[in-house]
């Protein structure tokens, strides 16, 4: 049986404000993922697991993905919508990832209303892995899910990043005691 190729993707290093972003794109400019130059090992990890075997190579993002992540990073908290995204993942997380996008900037949901949005109000756990397995954070906008009482609550990329996108976004919430 023949082996299949590995699926090649791009690997682009964006500097903002909050650190630097790795962001993988596909050969037709689809963002497959993004996280924090930190966590390059988890991103790897989160790859394979999706995608098997992938050609990880250094480059670019396409034009418009830099400059949506340009716009977004200079103020223009609506800036990444637009953007195309492909993610492998469950029919479960793929509509708390498809609930998330629908959070718009500036606003904050809690686990329990997300999962009530997706019409499964017992699931809030389910949520909330599913939250934490989005492999393009700030594209899908996982830091947008706050604790019930309006804190600030777990961020893969970490709560000062979590705090910054979110007051940059012009959201509000309640600072744990």
């Amino acid at each position: 049986m023949p082996r299949t190729p590995p699926e090649r993707f791009t690997l682009d290093r964006f500097a903002t404000p909050i650190g630097d972003a790795l962001i993988v794109t596909d050969a037709d400019g689809a963002l497959r993922a993004v996280d924090w130059e930190e966590h390059e090992d988890r991103m790897a990890r989160l790859l394979a697991r999706h995608y098997g075997l992938v050609d990880l190579a250094p480059g670019s993002s396409p034009k418009p993905v830099r400059e949506a992540f340009a716009a977004y990073f200079t103020g223009q908290a609506g800036a990444l919508e637009g953007l195309t995204w492909r993610a492998n993942g469950t029919a479960f997380q793929r509509s708390v990832w498809a609930a998330l996008c629908a959070i718009p900037a500036g606003e904050t949901l809690s686990y329990a209303a997300l999962a009530a949005r997706i019409g499964a109000p017992k699931a809030v756990r389910a949520v909330g892995l599913a939250n934490g397995a989005n492999p393009v954070g700030v594209v899908v906008p996982c830091h947008r899910v706050i604790g019930a009482n309006g804190t600030l609550t777990g961020y893969g990329g970490g709560i000062p990043r979590k705090r910054w996108l979110l007051l940059h976004e012009g959201a509000t919430f309640r600072e744990a005691a």
